[in-house]
């Protein structure tokens, strides 16, 4: 439930900054919301719980964010949780940056790896992603993984392609075991 409304209000938010043509530095604001919580897990624990009153919220964002972001992002969080929703603050931030990147043609890939990525490595992920999604730009998250032997996985949404050795060892053991 918590993902609708969200998106819902990343939407109305989005809707907002166009007209305000202040879109680049809502979306800027609403990364580093993001970022805050992420480093805060008591910040996101505060937001949540119903027995916080609401001005305590209020208040405790103001001395985060306030002179630190946008003013329609200071008005939006403000908004949010004096109706009583500051619990889905952090998946709206979420949905914010999601619907931004869907409308600028940027896709995130997310790359794991038995070894850190080489810069050729890197660039060649971004043309192959580009090409077969249409992609304008390309963000990529990357992880490692020293039990994938080499090779590599590549996620796109919900889209998955698995060139690990160790998977392929995994196929072959199946493969002889029948």
């Amino acid at each position: 439930m918590s993902s609708k409304a969200g998106a819902r209000y990343a939407k109305s938010l989005l809707d907002l900054s166009k007209e305000q043509n202040a879109v680049e530095e809502v979306k800027n604001d609403m990364v580093f919301f993001e970022k805050v919580v992420d480093d805060n897990s008591e910040l996101e624990a505060i937001l949540k719980n119903p027995i916080v009153p609401l001005d305590k919220k209020q208040g405790i964002l103001d001395g985060i964010f306030a002179g630190k972001v946008h003013a329609i992002t200071q008005s939006f969080l403000k908004l949010v949780v004096s109706k009583g929703r500051g619990a889905i603050l952090f998946d709206t931030a979420k949905q914010f940056v999601q619907q931004y990147n869907a409308i600028n043609g940027i896709v995130t890939a997310e790359v794991t790896s038995a070894s850190p990525l080489t810069d050729a490595n890197r660039a060649e992920v971004v043309s192959l992603v580009k090409k077969e999604l249409n992609a304008s730009q390309v963000l990529i998250k990357e992880k490692v993984n020293a039990d994938l032997i080499g090779g590599f996985i590549l996620k796109v949404g919900d889209k998955q392609f698995d060139a690990s050795i160790a998977s392929g060892l995994t196929k072959l053991k199946k493969e002889f075991a029948n």
